[in-house]
Parts: structure tokens; sequence; C-alpha cells
């Protein structure tokens, strides 16, 4: 059986690869963030539920052929965010299972310089190729402003907007090319 192999992806300014172990610390360090996590859980995420990601992500790949990559800063070689699709099976009405459910987190330093148009631009290129025909969704609390701006810089519409474990959220959809 051939196992599907996560991409490199280039763009100008990064990287996007394949999370390995030794990305541990710095992706504990980008999840505990609080301005990563304000929109999403609101509270820092432990080590141990870092490192529950980090292998959910090797699993995506694994068994869907699809799932998150970290985004690495070409200039300074460092972990700076992650992005990419997953497939959580959420208990959301409506539902988005078997769409590819878009998503990125990077750190605060990158915010607002187009790093996170740029790496998800390149992920959404190269999903077009991978998985032709899939539609794309992506949930985002309604507060969080620059997602949503993101979003539909990067072809999301507001489909609905619903509540996930007691919180609003906006489901964005980007349809099939």
């Amino acid at each position: 059986m051939n196992l599907p192999i996560a991409p490199v992806l280039e763009t100008e300014r990064l990287r996007l690869r394949p999370l390995v172990l030794s990305d541990f610390d710095a992706y504990v360090a980008l999840w505990r963030e609080p301005a990563v996590v304000r929109y999403i859980t609101g509270t820092p995420v432990t080590r141990e539920a870092s490192w529950s990601q980090l292998v959910r992500t090797a699993g995506h790949w694994q068994l869907l052929g699809f799932g998150f990559l970290g985004i690495e800063d070409k200039a300074s070689g460092c972990l700076i965010g992650e992005a990419g699709f997953q497939e959580m099976r959420r208990e959301l009405v409506p539902s988005i299972e078997e769409t590819l459910e878009t998503g990125w987190g990077i750190l605060p330093a990158y915010h607002g310089k187009g790093y996170a148009f740029e790496a998800v631009g390149a992920a959404l290129a190269w999903a077009r190729e991978a998985h032709p025909g899939r539609a794309y969704t992506c949930i985002i609390h309604p507060e969080n402003q620059a997602s949503l701006r993101l979003a539909g810089k990067l072809g999301f519409a507001e489909d609905v907007t619903s509540t996930y474990l007691g919180n609003p959220v906006v489901i964005l959809r980007r349809p099939a090319p």
C-alpha cells in the first residue's frame, strides 16, 4: 500500500512542509500563544494537547491524503505557523464533512504581513491538483475579523452562522474549482 506523502510547497518567502518531531517545541510555543488561540479555543493549548494535534496531523496525511503543513520562514528557517486541511467530523449543523476544512495559525509577529495569505494560497493551489472537485470550508469565530477578511481574499464566502461547542461560528464555503 502506498501511503500519501505530504508535499513541500515553496512560495517567495515560505516553505510549507510536513511537520516533524523536531518541530515540537516550536509547535507548542505556537499553540500556547494567546493571540493564536484567541478565537479558536480562547485558551492556550497544553503541551500534551499540542502533541495530540501534531500526531493527528500526521494521521490526516496517512489516512486522508491531506492535512496541515508547517509554515517555515525561508529567511530564518523558523516554524512560524501551520496551514492546510482537515476532516474533523465535527458535530456541526450544517455539516461540513467531506469538504476540505481549511485552517491556519500563525505567530503574531507575522500577522498583517501577507504570510497567511501566501501560505493558504499555496495550500489551496496544491489541493486543486491533488483533490480535484472537493469543496472547501472553514469555520471562523464571528469576531475574528482578520481571518474573515483573509478567507474572503482567498475566495471563501459566508454560508451560515452556526454554533460549535457552545460558541458562535461563521461557516464559509469556497466552491470546488
